[in-house]
């Protein structure tokens, strides 16, 4: 397993974009600590809803590709925000990001080998950083590819990252499991290696075991970061994409967060 740092613009070559890669938009959450009555994915950031900074920057990426956006709460209010010409994959209970996931296989129409896996609430994500996920996932073919972020402490605007995922590594480097902080010990918590919750995944392979994701944690639910233990424990080679930005990481998740994010965009 390599680690690469992104400081440079990946092309990803030799690859019929729209035919191989399938993009998700997990775009179902309630945004509860917005305490607002919008769904999260329509929460604006300096004037434009998160989805729709998603969707530009996918843009970007590629504009022929056409992601599968899953949706939830207060569906109709998104599908009525984003007009026509988008397909969408309906996740009816909150089960959590693999069951998100599942929910979209359905609409996967066609033979694909890359599958891209991005929240809503990541709105700073770069092109570059998907272009580079990709094509790491293109070259290296290992079965998932994760982005990650390190941060030398959780002060001032990187409080809310306190929130995210650790990356666990044995002792020989290799990646062991991702823990959710509310899951994590003591010890996990000290970590700063951290998962960003976007995720390249050999496409077979996902679909091949993403029923196997199980519901027992704190929260009873269907953990998408879980296929990487199921991995390890495969012995299947895992990629990680270390961002240098580390602002891109950011996915507010209250009116103070997001504030926090418009006066860095400054």
């Amino acid at each position: 397993m390599s680690l690469i740092k992104i400081e440079l613009t990946g092309i990803i070559e030799n690859m019929d974009k729209k035919e191989r890669i399938k993009i998700v938009i997990l775009a179902a959450g309630k945004g509860t600590r917005m305490k607002s009555e919008l769904p999260k994915a329509l929460e604006p950031l300096k004037g434009k809803p998160f989805i729709w900074h998603i969707l530009d920057t996918v843009k970007k990426l590629d504009a022929e590709i056409k992601p599968v956006i899953v949706i939830g709460h207060k569906k109709e209010i998104i599908k009525q925000a984003l007009g026509k010409g988008h397909v969408y994959a309906e996740q009816n209970e909150q089960l959590g990001t693999g069951h998100a996931v599942m929910s979209a296989q359905k609409a996967m129409q066609k033979e694909h080998e890359i599958v891209l896996v991005i929240s809503v609430d990541q709105p700073m994500i770069s092109p570059k950083t998907l272009e580079l996920i990709i094509s790491t996932q293109n070259k290296k073919k290992p079965t998932i590819t994760l982005g990650v972020v390190v941060v030398p402490d959780f002060k001032e605007w990187r409080t809310g990252l306190n929130d995210f995922g650790r990356i666990v590594r044995g002792t020989n480097g290799l990646i062991k499991k991702i823990v959710e902080f509310k899951d994590a010990s003591d010890k996990e918590k000290k970590k700063r290696e951290l998962n960003l919750a976007l995720y390249a995944f050999d496409a077979k392979w996902l679909w091949a075991n993403i029923d196997k994701i199980k519901n027992k944690n704190a929260q009873a639910e269907y953990y998408l970061t879980d296929l990487v233990k199921i991995a390890c424990k495969q012995n299947k080679k895992i990629e990680t994409v270390q961002i240098a930005n580390v602002i891109e990481a950011l996915q507010p998740n209250s009116k103070e967060e997001l504030e926090i994010l418009e006066k860095l965009m400054i």
